[in-house]
């Protein structure tokens, strides 16, 4: 995709600050390995740093008025079948055992299930997958951190939950001396496939190229924890990545010496939705009630505040908000 605009416009419209008030030095954590694999490129931080929300979640209480929303063939199962990509600290991955699912998705995802009387099972899948997953029947919804663009909406429902955008993460010390969009000519960066990061990615690439400049060589994953040991091991240069995981995993791989997040403003800002099928309107306005009822009753803003990620907290549940 052809953008028209300067390499500086991509850069976003958000506040620098919003990097620094993420506040993820409360909390701590791997990022996501494998299932059964115990290691991870940003495991070496303590399991105990990592917020112990059990309690929050285990208080939600079903809403009786809100379940009798849930479509009949859901509610007879009684199990939300949830699809997302188990390898986003601190969004979704795996906790230290490498089976349990844990992160700020997770837990938002689990208390909407409770309000409406469902049990959640996750099932891990590539980013790319996602979509034509729900489409498909596969899950019933998915959490993943995935922005609501309109081009999705032909595809797919949003609830929007979250609101946030993409940055770039460098090696400790940035060795390139990589300070933005305009300096990723010429450079190798990583990306997950089927992201707005690789949109990101490829437009700044053709930016690039139209103004006499050289493309980014690009590369393109099926996880983060594939581009983190790139840039560990110094095959690319830089990863684009959502901020809040661009930040934690800055925060907590090896204790923090390992990356380091650029400096500047949020790339394209945009909402965070939990993806429903477009011929699912009434569990999308349940899940969106259920929403709603957690941000009402505080429990919403808990969880953001455990995992650190306040500043992208929402007022209400909006249904297909992006732009």
């Amino acid at each position: 995709m052809t953008r028209t605009r300067s390499r500086s416009a991509l850069w976003g419209t958000v506040a620098t600050g919003a990097v620094l008030t993420l506040g993820l030095t409360a909390c701590g954590g791997p990022s996501a390995p494998q299932p059964g694999d115990a290691s991870g490129d940003a495991s070496s931080s303590s399991s105990s740093t990592i917020p112990d929300t059990s309690a929050l979640l285990d208080a939600v209480q079903v809403d009786d008025a809100l379940a009798a929303q849930v479509p009949a063939d859901i509610k007879d199962k009684g199990t939300l079948v949830v699809g997302s990509n188990v390898q986003s600290a601190p969004n979704n991955f795996y906790a230290a055992d490498g089976s349990t699912v844990i992160g700020s998705d997770h837990d938002l995802i689990t208390a909407v299930g409770k309000k409406l009387g469902l049990d959640v099972e996750y099932q891990n899948q590539d980013f790319g997958s996602l979509i034509t997953s729900l489409q498909s029947g596969r899950v019933d919804v998915t959490i993943a951190a995935m922005n609501d663009t309109a081009e999705r909406q032909q595809a797919i429902d949003f609830v929007d939950y979250l609101t946030s955008g993409i940055t770039l993460m460098v090696q400790k010390g940035n060795p390139d001396d990589i300070t933005g969009p305009d300096a990723l000519c010429g450079k190798s960066i990583a990306v997950v496939t089927g992201t707005s990061q690789q949109e990101f990615a490829e437009a700044t690439s053709t930016q690039c190229e139209s103004d006499g400049d050289e493309a980014l060589d690009i590369t393109v994953t099926d996880s983060d924890s594939q581009n983190q040991t790139q840039l560990r091991t110094g095959r690319i240069d830089a990863i684009v990545n959502d901020l809040p995981s661009a930040v934690y995993i800055s925060k907590t791989a090896q204790d923090g010496q390992a990356f380091e997040v650029v400096p500047g403003d949020v790339i394209d800002g945009a909402p965070y939705g939990i993806g429903v099928n477009k011929d699912d309107a009434a569990l999308r306005d349940a899940i969106a009630a259920a929403l709603d009822s957690l941000i009402d009753d505080g429990t919403y803003g808990e969880v953001l505040d455990a995992w650190g990620i306040t500043s992208g907290s929402v007022t209400e549940a909006t249904v297909n908000g992006g732009k």
